[in-house]
């Protein structure tokens, strides 16, 4: 892989001494312990831009076995996203992708990025990077009831209120970014709960908290603001997508702000019941 000049530009301003450390070091083959744990998962995070630049991140649920490498090159899943997704159609032509597969009460994670076309009912996605992350700062949960049949809720420019409140309360949302000739990515992104502060009808803010130094999300924005946010209501079963623009202010501690442009709240996305969180070790105190 190519070196990516974002996640460069960011390494040498925290201070990270490693050569070739991001997503230069990622392979595109699927190994095999990988494609267990892909056939494992009820749950897939996906991000890409839509024909106008614009960034989402949406979830595709289904049944354990959804999700299965066809070879070392190629994910099947077998689901697409809601009539009501903004990503839904948007694969009917090869684009970018970014894949988070995440088993919340193992806190194991893994990402592919590549890109997808649509065939039939299924994603067929060609990878060009794969990888594991590391557990920090993902609450255990477990889902005790099966997802139903997605539907929209609503969809605007400016936050109400039951938003603000969701997006204040969260422990945990997903952030899918992209840069041009480097493809899209999706992140993880936990905490405490007020870990992510409503700071006005069509802002927010949160903390960068240290991980793996690789920086790909921070990277992408660094070359491109565009970004998507998916908040998921592990309660209700429902997901709030905001779409934006992030800006990293490089204070201490380190600090990303979204301006939305636009959200999209939906119903059933998830199973509307989840075993009580159990919150990371390492999160720091809000």
């Amino acid at each position: 892989m190519k070196s990516h000049p974002g996640e460069v530009a960011v390494q040498r301003r925290t201070g990270v001494r490693l050569a070739e450390h991001g997503s230069s070091r990622t392979r595109p083959e699927i190994p095999a312990a990988a494609a267990a744990f892909l056939r494992d998962q009820r749950m897939i995070v996906a991000g890409a831009a839509d024909d106008h630049g614009r960034l989402w991140a949406g979830v595709l649920t289904g049944p354990a076995g959804f999700a299965e490498a066809e070879d070392d090159r190629t994910v099947v899943l077998r689901a697409l996203p809601a009539a009501d997704d903004p990503l839904h159609g948007l694969f009917a032509a090869e684009r970018d992708i970014g894949l988070l597969a995440i088993e919340p009460h193992t806190r194991r994670r893994m990402r592919v990025n590549g890109t997808a076309v649509q065939a039939g009912q299924s994603l067929v996605v060609w990878t060009e990077q794969v990888y594991a992350n590391c557990p920090k700062y993902i609450q255990t949960r477990e889902p005790t009831t099966a997802p139903g049949t997605p539907a929209g809720l609503g969809h605007g420019t400016t936050l109400e209120e039951r938003h603000r409140d969701w997006i204040a309360a969260a422990d945990t949302f997903f952030i899918a970014t992209r840069a041009e000739g480097h493809g899209a990515d999706v992140s993880h992104r936990g905490g405490n709960p007020g870990f992510v502060r409503v700071t006005g009808p069509r802002t927010l803010e949160f903390p960068d908290y240290q991980g793996n130094g690789m920086y790909m999300t921070l990277g992408n924005l660094e070359l491109d603001p565009a970004a998507g946010l998916l908040f998921p209501d592990w309660e209700r079963g429902e997901t709030l997508q905001l779409t934006g623009r992030a800006r990293v202010e490089w204070s201490e501690p380190r600090v990303v702000r979204f301006e939305i442009d636009a959200y999209v709240h939906l119903a059933d996305t998830l199973p509307a019941g989840w075993t009580a969180p159990g919150y990371h070790r390492f999160n720091p105190p809000v």
